[in-house]
C-alpha cells in the first residue's frame, strides 16, 4: 500500500507546485505590470544667467512596466524641456524612458533639465516647484532646492 501513496502523493505536490506559478491574471489586484514612479535628489544649481537653468534629479520605478517621462512644467520658467548628453553633446528630445525596476538620473554632465525664459532668477535657498509628466503614469510633483552654482552632490548626479 505504501507503493501506491508515493506516486499519488508525488502528483498532488506537483500539481500545487504548478499551480503556484500563475502570475497576476489571477485577479489578485497586483499591480506589478504597471509603472511606480517617485523622484528624488532634485536640487537646481543657482543659475548663472538670467533666463536659463538646468535641474537633476532621480526618478526610481519600482513597478513592472518601463514608462517614459515627456515633459515637465515649473511656474518659475516659460518652458521646462528634457535634455539628453551623447558624446559630450547635449540635445533637446521629446522623452526619456524610465525602465521596469530602474532608474532615470538626470545629472550634470548628462541627461538633464532646461529652465528657459525665467520668470525670476532662483537663489541659493529657495524651492522651485516642478511637476514631471510621464507617458503612462500620474503626475509627480517635487520640490527641488535651489543649491550654490557649484554644488556638486556626495552621490555624484
Amino acid at each position: 500500500m505504501r507503493r501506491r501513496l508515493v506516486p499519488t502523493a508525488l502528483v498532488i505536490a506537483g500539481s500545487l507546485a504548478l499551480a503556484g506559478c500563475g502570475g497576476s491574471a489571477s485577479g489578485d489586484g497586483s499591480d506589478s505590470e504597471k509603472p511606480e514612479l517617485s523622484a528624488r535628489s532634485a536640487y537646481m544649481p543657482q543659475p548663472v544667467s538670467d533666463d536659463m537653468a538646468a535641474g537633476f534629479l532621480t526618478v526610481t520605478n519600482k513597478g513592472g512596466a518601463a514608462d517614459e517621462l515627456t515633459s515637465v512644467t515649473s511656474d518659475v520658467a516659460g518652458q521646462v524641456t528634457v535634455h539628453e548628453t551623447v558624446d559630450g553633446v547635449m540635445q533637446e528630445v521629446k522623452s526619456l524612458k524610465i525602465p521596469a525596476g530602474g532608474r532615470l538620473e538626470l545629472r550634470s554632465g548628462g541627461d538633464h533639465l532646461m529652465f528657459e525664459q525665467l520668470k525670476s532668477k532662483p537663489r541659493e535657498g529657495q524651492t522651485v516647484s516642478v511637476e514631471l509628466h510621464f507617458a503612462h503614469s500620474a503626475p509627480v510633483k517635487v520640490e527641488m532646492p535651489v543649491k550654490a552654482p557649484t554644488y556638486t552632490p556626495k552621490t555624484g548626479h
